[in-house]
């Protein structure tokens, strides 16, 4: 990137001579206009181009470049408790953690490479169907919950799990997509057979939607389904009721399946939207099973993540 750089700064006004305006280097712009340049740019090249020279390291760190990055409506979602030393240093605290927004019912993180906005809705944010009855749900805190409080699936043989975001929050310009974030307890029952249905669309409209299973045990039981090994003219499995496990693609796909997240919890994608900045309105996502009949428990919902598609 630095010889690039190098080669553009020497070659703008013909570098070496025989060019009748003489030669530009980059460096030798006013520090402001470099710096406008960069801010049209992204974080990563940002960082790059502080490599080149002292005044493009000055340029690019410079509040202008970061405040570029930043959502614009992020004064109004920083809590004035957290100060920053700068606009680079507030960016890559809120890619490295999240913040507590909404009166602790939401949380605000920043993807890294791109600086759009991910959000988690709490499960206190969320609608869940006898979520207050004692019988069915509970209220509890968990130290490894980003949240005050997360709700524990008792007994219910109806799951419905609805979440609403205004479609103004989200970054313009990109591809989102949901997912549930849970734990399974050692309790868990009544999800390895029964999907659940699940979708993601424009409040008030119908939205596409599609099946998944909560049961992570059951996704790993569909990569690695058993069958007989054949040695031979026979069959050993005959003789020895042997049987090898042989990884096989679920069926319906590996997003029909929880995966684990870097934090240790369990999501499952709910589906994607494309927000191209001219629809107001809000964002619904909805996990149901209410069609099995059968009761299930030892679920502990944290929340509805919305974040960028990579």
């Amino acid at each position: 990137m630095k010889s690039e750089v190098s080669e553009m700064g020497s070659g703008v006004g013909g570098g070496g001579g025989g060019n009748k305006y003489g030669s530009l280097n980059l460096t030798d712009l006013p520090q402001d206009c470099i710096a406008t340049v960069i801010s049209f740019t992204s974080p990563r090249d940002a960082c790059r181009l502080s490599l080149v020279s002292t005044t493009f390291k000055s340029a690019s760190e410079s509040d202008a470049v970061w405040e570029s990055f930043l959502p614009s409506d992020h004064q109004a979602s920083i809590p004035s408790s957290l100060s920053f030393s700068s606009k680079k240093e507030l960016y890559l605290s809120l890619c490295e953690n999240h913040i507590l927004i909404d009166g602790g019912r939401k949380s605000l993180q920043l993807e890294r490479v791109s600086g759009k906005k991910v959000y988690m809705l709490s499960a206190r944010d969320l609608f869940i169907v006898w979520g207050d009855t004692p019988t069915y749900w509970r209220w509890i805190s968990i130290p490894e919950s980003r949240f005050e409080e997360v709700a524990e699936l008792i007994n219910v043989c109806w799951l419905e799990i609805r979440g609403k975001i205004a479609i103004s929050m989200l970054s313009p310009m990109t591809r989102y997509k949901a997912c549930l974030v849970f734990k399974a307890t050692a309790r868990a029952y009544g999800f390895d057979f029964q999907p659940a249905e699940v979708s993601v669309s424009i409040a008030g409209t119908e939205g596409c939607k599609r099946t998944v299973y909560l049961d992570a045990a059951r996704g790993l039981r569909q990569r690695y389904q058993i069958v007989p090994r054949r040695i031979g003219l026979f069959s050993r499995s005959r003789f020895l009721g042997l049987q090898a496990p042989v990884p096989l693609a679920p069926a319906g796909g590996d997003d029909q399946y929880p995966k684990t997240r870097g934090d240790g919890w369990l999501e499952i994608e709910l589906g994607e939207f494309f927000n191209d900045g001219s629809i107001d309105g809000e964002l619904e996502m909805s996990v149901m099973e209410v069609e099995g009949g059968h009761w299930k428990g030892g679920l502990i919902v944290q929340g509805i993540e919305i974040r960028p598609c990579l």
